[in-house]
């Protein structure tokens, strides 16, 4: 792998990685009434690519802000 190809896979990726971050602290964040609800979200936003479209999509908005 040339460093042309190096850097433009770290661009694509950098995105999707602070999407993950940002869909785990917002899950973290939430109150969803029990603590295996709660797991089970984070682990779900924690899936790398797919993950936050899923918590987002479906997850988001389940749970109330502390």
């Amino acid at each position: 792998m040339d460093l042309k190809t190096a850097g433009t896979f770290i661009l694509i990726c950098i995105p999707f990685f602070l999407m993950t971050v940002w869909a785990i602290v917002h899950a973290a964040e939430k109150d969803f009434g029990s603590i295996r609800e709660k797991a089970i979200w984070l682990f779900i936003a924690a899936i790398p690519f797919v993950g936050f479209i899923i918590y987002f999509s479906l997850g988001a908005r389940k749970g109330k802000e502390r």
